[in-house]
Formats: structure tokens, sequence, C-alpha cells
């Protein structure tokens, strides 16, 4: 298990903390602004050309690779009753050796419940 984050210091860019062997961190943000972007991509060292496509809401599905970091690009679907109709939103994963960043762009799928899943499978 991680420690928690520092109480006195939420903000994104104080959001890293050790991993031991096998462990990895998730910090997933929704919307965020282009400070809060930056103060990840610091915190946890992102490619500056994977920062940008992840500020722009409007980019193609891809993996690509910067080092020892992978950088996905996903949309997502879903479906407005009330509407009739389908609202698309994209998510961008930064994968590295001891975290995943998740950036959300759109109201589409939440990934908490993921993120419970594979805490219950600690140990596993």
């Amino acid at each position: 298990m991680r420690p928690p984050l520092d109480s006195e210091d939420p903000s994104p860019g104080h959001a890293r903390v050790p991993c031991g062997a096998g462990d990895f961190q998730w910090i997933g943000i929704h919307d965020p602004t282009p400070e809060e972007l930056q103060q990840i991509a610091t915190t946890f060292d992102l490619h500056p050309l994977a920062v940008e496509d992840a500020g722009d809401s409007h980019q193609r599905p891809k993996v690509e690779r910067y080092g020892d970091t992978f950088f996905m690009v996903l949309k997502t679907l879903w479906y407005v009753d009330e509407f009739d109709a389908v609202e698309t939103g994209e998510i961008n994963v930064f994968i590295g050796p001891d975290f995943v960043v998740t950036v959300r762009h759109g109201e589409g799928i939440n990934l908490a419940t993921s993120r419970r899943d594979l805490e219950q499978r600690e140990g596993a």
C-alpha cells in the first residue's frame, strides 16, 4: 500500500509518492487546467509532446512510447437517453514503471470502479 498524500499540500505537484517493488501509483485528473496538467507533467517527468496532446481533448486514438513511459489516447462513448444521442469523451493514459496517470476529458466513463478492482487484487 502507498502512504496517503500529504494532507497539507494535496496539489498535483506533490502527488508523487515512493512505491515498493511491484507497486504503482495511479493519479486520475478530470478536465485539468493547463497549470494542473503541467504540475503533473513535472512531477512524473512526462514528455512535453505527450503532455501537449493530453491537454487537447481532440486527439485520435493512439499509443506512443517516450523512453520508459507509454502514452495512450482512448475515446469514450456513452448514450444520453434524454437526448437520444451518443456523446464522446477522451481518456489520456501515461503508463510509467511505477505510475499510471489518467487525464479524462468529457463526462464519459468514471475510472473509480476500475481503480477499486485493481486495489482489491492487491497481492493476487
